[in-house]
């Protein structure tokens, strides 16, 4: 063979060459010459399976999301519970509970209409400097506290009240510094074995003076409902706007003079029989009431009192029975 001719390329030498190219390149080269069907393809990864905790808090996520915007008012139907509505609207039982001043064992009735929700803002935390504060709708009295720096306790004691009272948008609240010595505080609930010496001296007050106008059980049932709901049966010297005593009387609207409505004899014969008061006809007491003998003892007792809360004397109704049994 002539030495100008080529030499043959001898087989090893091309297996070297191929075995010395990138490994890049065979296997691009694979890929165009032997495209993979899908059935031999490699499986594609799969995320990492979500822990039983993640998936517990993605759902729950969800359902708050999925949850109704709370309205600032319900209106119950027929088989709701507190818990049940609280639950629907996304919002805590507890929270519920305390916007309506009721207790974890208060019933609640069709056509009884809850708080939800704040129709303004909740007030933004402020220094405790003591002073005065002027309620706005939706404030409870644990929120106020809380935004004042200072305890529920505190600002109870302060304004002779008990956390069972309900407080109205407009109401003036006495605010007390975080540095001054607490009161004691006022009772939590009431109930037959927890009155104090003033709760059961205006209990008994009310079944006497009510005795001598003519009440029946009845209606001292519905006096002391009242009086439990509007004062937790104190002869407070304040109240919302001009409201007065025992059974929050006001004097401008024609339930008698500030020193008559402080006066818990006049209170009460005022309550049942609407008399004596400068303004005649423009309040009228329970005997007043057409059918008043007919009427729940919650009916009765808003038809005199024309509360901005009108089925909040429904829930003092078994305590009222309990205190007339024990002291009357």
């Amino acid at each position: 063979m002539s030495s100008s001719e080529p030499t043959p390329e001898h087989p090893s030498r091309r297996r070297r060459l191929a075995l010395a190219l990138p490994v890049a390149l065979v296997s691009a080269a694979a890929m165009v010459l032997h495209p993979a069907a899908p059935a031999d393809a490699a499986p594609a990864l799969k995320k990492p399976a979500k822990a039983k905790g993640q998936l517990r808090a993605g759902g729950a996520k969800r359902a708050a999301a999925a949850a109704a915007p709370a309205p600032h008012r319900y209106t119950v139907v027929e088989g709701d519970t507190v818990a049940d509505v609280a639950s629907r609207f996304g919002l805590p039982t507890a929270s519920v509970l305390a916007m309506n001043g009721l207790g974890w064992s208060t019933l609640i009735f069709p056509g009884q209409v809850l708080v939800l929700g704040q129709s303004a803002p909740a007030p933004e935390p402020q220094a405790a400097t003591g002073g005065d504060y002027t309620v706005v709708d939706g404030d409870t009295i644990s929120g106020i506290a809380d935004a004042h720096g200072v305890s529920t306790d505190a600002v109870l004691a302060a304004n002779g009240l008990v956390a069972s009272n309900t407080i109205f948008p407009g109401q003036s609240l006495v605010i007390p510094s975080a540095a001054a010595p607490a009161l004691s505080p006022a009772p939590a609930a009431l109930s037959a074995d927890a009155l104090d010496d003033e709760m059961r001296q205006n209990a008994t007050a009310i079944i006497t003076v009510g005795r001598e106008v003519g009440a029946n059980d009845e209606a001292l049932v519905i006096a002391l409902a009242t009086a439990a709901q509007e004062s937790g049966l104190r002869n407070l010297d304040h109240g919302d706007r001009d409201s007065l005593g025992l059974f929050q009387q006001r004097p401008s609207t024609g339930w008698g003079s500030p020193a008559q409505v402080m006066n818990v004899d006049y209170a009460i014969r005022a309550f049942f029989l609407g008399a004596g008061n400068p303004k005649t006809g423009t309040t009228r007491g329970l005997f007043d009431v057409p059918g008043w003998e007919s009427m729940s003892v919650n009916d009765a007792a808003q038809a005199v009192q024309i509360s901005a809360f009108p089925t909040h004397y429904a829930k003092w109704e078994a305590s009222a029975r309990r205190w007339l049994e024990e002291l009357g």
